[in-house]
């Protein structure tokens, strides 16, 4: 939800951000780093592909409520976006999560190699930019409160949790900006604006993703930006010697699985439509049972690697993911 609620995002130097995200959607981000994986092959973490397409697209985005949207704002937050990649996402990520760094540091060396504080300017007043409990969120905030200082504003970072609590932070003003992630916002908002049962806005499609979010968030007074090209999508972790052991090389093997099957991942992901929900739905999966966990943080991995859980919620950006 990421994102990217039941989700979107991993990274390096390259950089820093869907549900099970929250997205389409539903990127459930609230989670912490990681431990760096040993060499035991039980103890390193692969992703199984998303060969059924569960997820949509999730792509990193800055969403500004509109009464403090200026041209400095905008041209300060575009440049970031424009030099956005996945890879760089990853490399962040993996800066914050397995070297340790804090994302301060992460940030402000990003922002230097990236030339993001040159070039804007025309900004003042004060901004707040919500960062939620997960360290791709706190690099990009980090990020974008260094390029709003560089246009001349007094940018703050905000730690938060959830996106049902900072959404409506946005609303009301506790917040002015925060780096989102498309599709997790879109099926957020429009489960709000529709019902839990409404059909889904997000979907494969950017540019039609990012309309239909529009649509939904200038209504509440909130401005969503150019997207960058850096996406971080949820995806569903085992270890390598589980996959190993049961011949797993995309998600729609674990239906294969003989042995019982216990889903980890974020308190919302029994409910949210791109995490169990979308597991049991478009893969005809059938978990055990269900441990409460965090997303993608040292909980899930601790688990999965404990064997407490087969599979787990993690972000597709995260540096500290092996390969299959």
């Amino acid at each position: 939800m990421r994102a990217r609620s039941l989700v979107a995002l991993a990274a390096a130097l390259p950089l820093l951000l869907s549900g099970c995200s929250d997205s389409g959607a539903d990127k459930l981000k609230s989670g912490g780093g990681g431990k760096k994986a040993s060499s035991s092959a039980g103890d390193v973490l692969v992703v199984l592909p998303d060969d059924l397409h569960l997820q949509t697209v999730d792509n990193v985005t800055p969403v500004v409520r509109t009464a403090k949207l200026t041209p400095a704002v905008q041209q300060a937050l575009d440049k970031v976006s424009a030099a956005l990649t996945t890879d760089e996402l990853v490399a962040l990520n993996k800066q914050v999560d397995v070297d340790r760094k804090s994302p301060e540091q992460v940030a402000t060396a990003y922002v230097s190699a990236k030339s993001l504080a040159t070039g804007v300017s025309g900004g003042s007043g004060s901004l707040v930019v919500g960062a939620a409990n997960f360290g791709e969120s706190q690099i990009l905030a980090n990020i974008y409160v260094q390029a709003l200082k560089a246009a001349g504003f007094q940018a703050t970072v905000k730690p938060v949790t959830n996106r049902e609590v900072y959404e409506p932070a946005l609303e009301k003003g506790q917040l002015d900006v925060f780096p989102e992630y498309v599709g997790t916002l879109t099926e957020f908002l429009n489960k709000r604006a529709n019902g839990k049962d409404a059909p889904a806005k997000a979907s494969g499609d950017l540019a039609a993703t990012v309309t239909a979010l529009k649509a939904l968030a200038e209504p509440k007074g909130l401005s969503v930006l150019t997207p960058s090209a850096a996406a971080d999508q949820n995806a569903f972790a085992v270890t390598k010697s589980f996959a190993t052991a049961n011949n797993l090389t995309k998600l729609s093997d674990l239906k294969n699985v003989k042995t019982a099957l216990v889903l980890g991942g974020p308190p919302e992901c029994p409910t949210r439509p791109f995490c169990q929900p979308g597991l049991e739905r478009s893969y005809g999966l059938t978990f055990a049972s269900f441990k409460s966990l965090d997303t993608g943080g040292p909980l899930t991995k601790t688990a999965l690697k404990k064997g407490e859980v087969q599979v787990g919620l993690v972000f597709s950006s995260d540096g500290s993911l092996g390969t299959l």
